[in-house]
């Protein structure tokens, strides 16, 4: 258990220093390939739907089992030639479950577009980390789109990952990304996934079910140490967090907004097609650029107390077990 924590707070360290270490291949990389196999292999449009749930639970399964068995086997023999060897690889681990610098990275390259009024890049470059059609959406669309993914992946690419490397380390980790792979690659509701992806995406809304709520806690209380307004993101919080169609995104998007200031959500074209959505927040100003930069130092904020949590529990678990 000292070990893991050791490791845990490693990969925090490296992940802020680094961000993705793209020199390394990276397992969430092979999973998303592996997924690819199993779509390619066992989603015909042709079967009935009850046919394919039934493959894609059969996908599910797959991927749970490689995502935790190859990392668990790595790191028993890691553990079993010396105590050093496991370490460092499961702080490599740890490192590439996380991902707030490459969120605050790719997420900076929008803002810094936006700000020097190149609309064609920064279209590019949010294309990259949100899965809604970018091609007509203006500098303000642009920017809500920007802020919305680093207020949802602070909880679903940093909170959640540690709230499970709490409870299993590295093996949970990477069973959580797993997880939350398979959901942003089959948990559409269009007529293509709504049946193969079922399972992925009910899958996903379960192990989200409390990291997102955890996150959204963290982000009231960031919002208090940053200076930005915790009480209208509490209120906003507690008022609009079950507007999102995903009963999980909408957790940390609403106390984001409402610790901004700022509307979020709204209509958006998916796949060619537009998708009613109600807002979060109030527009007590309009969105800029620099929302971005606001959005992920609460996400860094919140990391930074997520990451004493885990270890601070573990510790404690570590002592009454001695």
């Amino acid at each position: 258990m000292l070990y893991t924590t050791i490791s845990i707070i490693a990969g925090y360290i490296l992940d802020l220093l680094f961000g993705d270490p793209y020199f390394i291949p990276h397992p969430v990389v092979a999973a998303g390939r592996f997924i690819t196999f199993c779509t390619d292999r066992l989603l015909n449009e042709n079967d009935t739907p009850a046919r394919k749930r039934r493959n894609g639970f059969i996908m599910v399964i797959a991927v749970l089992f490689l995502s935790a068995f190859i990392p668990y086997c790595i790191l028993y023999t890691a553990y079993s030639l010396s105590i050093f060897a496991g370490i460092f690889i499961e702080s490599i681990m740890c490192w590439q479950i996380l991902a707030a610098k490459s969120l605050r990275t790719e997420s900076t390259k929008v803002q810094a577009a936006l700000e020097n009024n190149d609309i064609k890049s920064a279209r590019t470059y949010v294309s990259m980390i949100v899965g809604r059609d970018t091609q007509k959406l203006g500098a303000e669309g642009i920017t809500k789109a920007a802020v919305e993914t680093v207020a949802e992946n602070s909880s679903d690419g940093v909170i959640a990952p540690l709230f499970y490397m709490l409870f299993g380390g590295a093996v949970c980790g990477f069973l959580y990304k797993g997880v939350n792979t398979m959901d942003s690659m089959a948990g559409y509701k269009n007529d293509k996934y709504i049946d193969f992806g079922r399972a992925a995406a009910k899958l996903d809304d379960i192990a989200n079910f409390i990291p997102a709520r955890i996150s959204a806690f963290l982000m009231v209380i960031s919002a208090f140490i940053l200076g930005f307004d915790a009480k209208n993101a509490w209120k906003i919080f507690i008022r609009d967090r079950y507007k999102s169609t995903s009963p999980n995104s909408g957790q940390t998007e609403a106390a984001c907004a409402g610790a901004l200031g700022i509307e979020l959500l709204g209509d958006a074209y998916y796949f060619g097609k537009l998708v009613k959505k109600p807002s979060v927040g109030n527009a007590m100003r309009s969105i800029e650029p620099y929302d971005i930069h606001n959005a992920n130092n609460l996400m860094y904020c919140m990391t930074f107390i997520m990451v004493m949590l885990v270890v601070i529990i573990r510790l404690c678990f570590y002592i009454i077990a001695l």
